[in-house]
């Protein structure tokens, strides 16, 4: 029982880490603009779908063959690391520009629905591109289970958990020791103050959006070989995603990367016991934490002025 209990923490950690990537991506958009890109779980399917496309192209396979588990090596999945960075990189700017800039500042929610329909966009292009069929690709690390204290763990949840806390903790101090990190914060608090000492607000919350869609990009190409690429994987992940970042706090990047780990914990152990109340269990967390505390364990009280 104790490895079977181990071995759930580990995948917990695992998909949290996951939960914490596309969570801080909301922390990111929602402090430099007060706005959410509700298309978020479509860039994570196309992280993913991005991903398998270009292994497939450096093996000379066409888009409907399969990857097998000796075409996807280290070097070729990082150079679709690169490839998927760059693509939601450009992805997230055309998202600011057409789906969220027309309507910052003008009051109303307009940016909810147009980041929703950039997202269906994203949706239906990877349905008529790769089809419903979900993709199979196979992790580059092999699917030998390694034995960590009489605990089975996958390599590529190694691979997840080490990657995805490498560029987290990378992020928090770039956020909070460079000068870029303390720009972004300034445009946090104030936009018109940022301006006044010499901060090009727009380039860092085109900056902010581009960080944003690379996470979830990053969570998709990470978790594609542990579930499987598929379209419609997108909406469930960012929905625990963004309950992740209410349960540690939008508004801090750690609470964010707190609660993407405590729920992947939570559901992993919960599922264990009892796989029909992972949901239940992760939600009724997030409604006793928000009703004691409810800008969540570590975010700040958001003060109106008038």
């Amino acid at each position: 029982m104790a490895d079977s209990i181990l071995q759930a923490i580990f995948s917990g950690l695992a998909l949290g880490s996951i939960y914490a990537l596309v969570a801080v991506g909301f922390n990111i958009t929602f402090n430099t603009t007060k706005t959410l890109n509700f298309g978020q779980g479509e860039f994570l399917v196309a992280g993913a779908f991005v991903a398998v496309s270009v292994l497939l192209l450096l093996v000379g396979k066409q888009m409907t063959d399969a990857l097998l588990p000796a075409d996807v090596t280290l070097a070729r999945y990082l150079l679709s690391l690169v490839a998927t960075m760059a693509v939601l990189a450009l992805l997230g700017v055309v998202l600011y520009y057409a789906a969220v800039r027309p309507f910052v500042g003008q009051g109303g929610m307009a940016w909810v629905m147009s980041t929703i329909g950039f997202g269906i966009i994203i949706q239906n292009t990877a349905l008529a591109i790769w089809g419903p069929s979900p993709l199979v690709m196979p992790s580059p690390l092999g699917n030998d289970v390694i034995r960590i204290g009489g605990a089975g763990v996958l390599p590529q949840e190694v691979l997840v958990l080490v990657a995805s806390l490498a560029v987290l903790l990378t992020l928090d101090w770039v956020m909070r020791r460079t000068r870029l990190g303390k720009a972004v914060r300034a445009v946090a608090q104030s936009g018109n103050a940022a301006t006044l000492m010499g901060i090009n607000v727009n380039a860092i919350v085109v900056l902010a959006f581009v960080v944003s869609s690379s996470l979830a990009g990053l969570a998709g190409l990470l978790i594609a070989p542990i579930t499987t690429a598929s379209v419609f994987m997108g909406m469930t992940l960012a929905l625990k995603a963004f309950s992740s970042a209410i349960l540690g706090g939008l508004t801090s990047p750690r609470g964010c990367m707190l609660g993407g780990i405590l729920l992947g914990v939570i559901e992993a152990l919960v599922g264990l016991w009892h796989a029909e109340l992972r949901e239940i269990s992760m939600f009724l967390l997030i409604i006793v934490v928000l009703v004691v505390r409810p800008q969540g364990l570590l975010g700040q009280r958001i003060v109106e002025k008038v």
